[in-house]
């Protein structure tokens, strides 16, 4: 009987232990619910960058070759995406030291800058590399404030980068004197990958732990690169390789001006028709559903973003816009639910957390919204949004006297 008791005893103070815990992690507080009303979260929305369709499969992209985008097109990319990038040069330097190191090497240029996109945020940062550090892959970085090696330059961080990518690549020593302090590393502690990973999904699990779609984030970085425009210049070479060749390449192009155009109609016709000659296209698939979007018509894009997630499974950005769809529409539990997937598979997704914040803040969970939007500036420290957001929140914190 005393062995029991003793027992029952000890199960009573787990359980208050780890309710204290629990307690402890979260900071109850008291908003003035006047001060609520006035302010507005921001809503930072659906990513509705198309997919470039690569004729290849993501996993068949190889780390050498030759560039498919051109510089001009790397430098308006990156603007793009970060209006002012933390680099030490100007970002159209940047990019011609990347053209330079990586083709001197063989290495895909256009594909190495989307992976310094990837691992620095588009150089906004928020981890524990510094801009003035020149280090644009995270190279000695092992997390816990490790920040890593340090480059003199611009050039030399993306020389040490290239060589890195190298070392993974080929046996074939860099060109240039060695700048990159893992690359001996590698050569002589991790025989079974040096010169062995030829593609860039191949770096899954290896160059990032676990890291299972990192390869993959990157090759969806090119492909936003190597979007048209909406010139007459592109939509007349669009038109000439439909006369050509009526395949379901040409109207995917050809889908992607008409989009940039804002011509959505004609955009939802083309990818319509490419998916009849390709109904395994499920980056097309995802394009449609963001067509469908700006058509206005919610159900048609849920049900396509519910076909595009049946093929992609992983796919952080479907689960994202799902999960807007369902904000959109009030369905609360189910966006947080989508969010909170996308964040399984991309921890360092802010925008996710951004997300769950405002659809907490719309149920009046007012606590969990602030809980939430600290982890996203925990996250990224630099987030304007985010840090609007947070900002917003806290200005409305009663202040226990």
């Amino acid at each position: 009987m005393k062995k029991i008791f003793s027992l029952f005893l000890a199960a009573v103070l787990i359980l208050v232990t780890v309710g204290c815990a629990s307690a402890a992690k979260v900071e109850k507080v008291k908003f003035d619910k006047k001060l609520l009303k006035k302010i507005e979260f921001i809503d930072v929305g659906t990513k509705d960058t198309p997919l470039f369709v690569l004729r290849e499969k993501p996993e068949d992209v190889t780390i050498f070759g030759k560039a498919a985008a051109n510089q001009g097109q790397m430098v308006n990319f990156i603007k793009k995406r970060s209006p002012a990038p933390k680099i030490n040069c100007t970002v159209e330097e940047l990019v011609s030291y990347y053209y330079e190191e990586a083709e001197r090497e063989g290495i895909r240029p256009d594909i190495a800058i989307c992976q310094a996109i990837k691992e620095t945020g588009t150089w906004n940062y928020g981890g524990d590399v510094v801009p003035e550090q020149n280090n644009y892959c995270g190279l000695g970085t092992t997390g816990g404030g490790v920040k890593g090696a340090y480059f003199d330059t611009p050039q030399i961080g993306a020389r040490a980068h290239i060589q890195h990518l190298l070392a993974y690549t080929s046996k074939r020593h860099p060109k240039t004197a060695v700048v990159d302090p893992r690359y001996e590393l590698i050569e002589k502690f991790r025989p079974q990958i040096f010169g062995k990973i030829t593609t860039w999904t191949g770096l899954n699990g290896n160059w990032a732990v676990p890291g299972n779609q990192y390869g993959q984030d990157i090759i969806n970085l090119w492909q936003q690169a190597q979007l048209p425009d909406a010139s007459a210049a592109s939509l007349e070479y669009a038109n000439l390789q439909l006369e050509q060749n009526q395949d379901y390449f040409a109207y995917i192009y050809r889908g992607l001006v008409y989009f940039a155009q804002k011509n959505y109609w004609y955009a939802q016709a083309d990818f319509e028709a490419a998916l009849e000659l390709n109904p395994n296209l499920s980056d097309v698939v995802f394009n449609l559903a963001i067509t469908q979007e700006k058509l206005n018509r919610p159900k048609d894009a849920l049900a396509t973003y519910n076909k595009f997630l049946e093929m992609n499974p992983n796919s952080e950005l479907g689960y994202y816009n799902r999960g807007n769809l369902y904000l959109q529409q009030k369905k609360y539990k189910e966006a947080i639910k989508d969010f909170r997937r996308t964040l399984e598979i991309e921890d360092r997704f802010v925008d996710a957390h951004n997300q769950i914040a405002l659809a907490y803040f719309k149920q009046k969970k007012y606590q969990d919204a602030l809980t939430e939007i600290r982890r996203a500036a925990e996250v990224n420290t630099t987030n304007k949004i985010v840090n609007a957001n947070k900002a917003a929140l806290e200005s409305c914190v009663k202040v226990k006297k």
